[in-house]
């Protein structure tokens, strides 16, 4: 993602040189730069389909997913103000302790507060995700055989820190209705410092032959196989151990470019290369680790979501006449990532393009940016999120992030395409600071209901039965619990308003979504004078038909 992903590269800084549109992404130090789609609702038995295995050359994929929404939505009139299924997630980064935690060595219990309350306010916000970088640089937010604990804990790399946070931090988020994706990047060895002041037991150190040097950063070489089963291995073993909801890669594969130094894996090219030009092996090597964690998450998990956060420019129409019509840094060739190979292989769930560039501007427009997306998507069943560069609001290197409107117009536009299913914030850190109040306009304007995730159509699950035994006590509602329910939708329609089949289909009448409490009964406070609808949803959302009562 930026330059700790480029949601992060220094802090995603946007720089426009020569013609070329920089955005260093999630993980970086602040700085860098209507309707819903037609879907196929899963039969009632449907089973998650099992992966199917890559293709001979390690980069093939799944058959491409179907998109996927409830029958009710898709066959009723809907508000395109009210979108009922929506992603709306925040990027936690903790490279350099962009988001969490503050700072190394913080005693637990105040580390734990921090996390709390950066997800009290996305939960305030209406936000239904968190995308949380567990493993900044080959080590661990979590107790790993693998790697050693991260640096970013207590100031030390290897150290324990005298607890494991990630089951905290993935029980805290599904307390509150949050969906966790635990995000990783691939290929960076060392984030800063030497590979001196590594443990003797880092990868980095036990392997020097999978390590390039390059601009005084230290990389794995992503031409090795080696390399690619070990961060598959990474990926596989959280999956397998924690209660994660998802699995994400940011924008950062090759280097980008810096001060010009070539990327020296000569001895790799030579060894697999096969005759194949040096850029599209590199190409192929990405592809073949997106595939290869892809088959092994699903192969595990089927039900868990994989995605990556490319950089926003694929390629410019200079360069591909099928690319943006955009003069900005091309993935495709900087990089070697080739997010419209995963989408049309079907080797990831869902892509979020980084677009932290303001609308009309001209290296990489937003308003271009954005419709290039939905079109390379469109049909795939790969679903689209927009990476918003939350960050940027209020710098004054660009005039357009000076207006508290520009980033809340993104969202108006977003709504013009159907394939844009949602929106992603880099980072966490601005959830607490609110920049020019503009997450309080976006709530007013565009969240102003809950939202329930959007569905995958792939991934199974099954709708939990109708909520049963309805029962109002004064202004306390409560049913039983469904079996295999995660959460429960609650919808308030006005006395006198027609409740029928599509009540449910779009969001204006939901008024919370519940996370799914321990025990025979549920509860909602409500207000009188309404009739109340209550539907169960599994962890991936599939929802039940409405259950009904009535408080006078």
């Amino acid at each position: 993602m930026r330059t700790a992903r480029p949601l992060l590269a220094a802090a995603a800084l946007a720089v426009v040189t020569t013609s070329a549109a920089y955005a260093f992404g999630p993980e970086a130090p602040p700085a860098k730069p209507a309707k819903h789609a037609k879907v196929v609702k899963p039969a009632k038995s449907a089973k998650p389909a099992a992966p199917a295995k890559p293709a001979a050359d390690g980069d093939g994929g799944r058959a491409p997913a179907t998109a996927a929404a409830d029958s009710v939505t898709a066959s009723c009139p809907t508000n395109a103000k009210y979108p009922k299924r929506e992603m709306r997630g925040v990027w936690i980064a903790t490279v350099k302790n962009i988001d969490w935690p503050s700072r190394t060595g913080l005693p637990i219990a105040k580390q734990q507060a921090e996390y709390i309350r950066l997800l009290d306010n996305a939960v305030k916000r209406r936000f239904n995700a968190v995308f949380f970088q567990v493993r900044p640089a080959s080590d661990a937010f979590y107790k790993s055989s693998l790697e050693p604990w991260s640096a970013y804990l207590t100031g030390t790399a290897g150290k324990d820190p005298g607890w494991d946070p990630l089951p905290f931090l993935i029980a805290e988020a599904h307390r509150r209705g949050l969906e966790f994706h635990a995000w990783f990047n691939p290929y960076r060895a060392v984030f800063e410092g030497g590979l001196n002041g590594l443990p003797a037991d880092h990868p980095a150190r036990r392997h020097p032959e999978w390590i390039v040097k390059h601009e005084g950063k230290f990389y794995y070489n992503p031409g090795l196989p080696e390399v690619r089963d070990h961060v598959t291995a990474v990926v596989k073993d959280v999956v397998q151990r924690y209660d994660v909801d998802g699995v994400h890669f940011d924008d950062y594969f090759y280097p980008y470019p810096g001060a010009g130094a070539k990327f020296d894996d000569d001895d790799a090219f030579a060894k697999y290369g096969k005759g194949t030009k040096r850029a599209d092996w590199r190409r192929a090597n990405v592809n073949k680790l997106i595939a290869q964690v892809d088959t092994v998450v699903h192969e595990a998990k089927p039900y868990i979501k994989f995605g990556v956060s490319p950089f926003g420019i694929w390629r410019n129409k200079t360069e591909d006449p099928t690319g943006s019509a955009t003069g900005g840094m091309s993935a495709y060739d900087s990089i070697y990532a080739d997010a419209r190979h995963w989408i049309k292989k079907g080797t990831v769930d869902y892509v979020i393009p980084q677009l932290y560039w303001p609308r009309g501007f001209k290296a990489a427009d937003y308003d271009v940016l954005v419709p290039w997306w939905a079109n390379e998507v469109k049909g795939t069943g790969v679903q689209l999120y927009i990476g918003q560069g939350l960050y940027r609001v209020g710098a004054t290197d660009t005039p357009a992030w000076t207006r508290p409107g520009e980033l809340p117009s993104h969202l108006a536009f977003n709504r013009k395409y159907e394939e844009v299913r949602g929106d992603v914030y880099f980072s966490g850190k601005q959830l607490l600071t609110n920049p020019l109040g503009v997450l309080d306009r976006i709530v007013k304007e565009y969240y102003t209901r809950p939202a329930l995730l959007p569905l995958i159509g792939d991934l199974g699950g099954q709708a939990p039965a109708v909520p049963a035994d309805l029962r109002v006590q004064d202004t306390t509602i409560s049913w039983k619990s469904s079996p295999n329910a995660r959460a429960y939708a609650v919808y308030r329609v006005a006395a006198g308003k027609k409740v029928d089949k599509c009540t449910t289909a779009d969001a204006r009448d939901l008024v919370a979504v519940v996370p799914a409490a321990d025990g025979e009964r549920q509860t909602f406070a409500a207000t009188g004078g309404a009739t109340y609808l209550v539907t169960a949803l599994d962890r991936l959302q599939n929802e039940s038909a409405p259950a009904k009562t009535v408080l006078p």
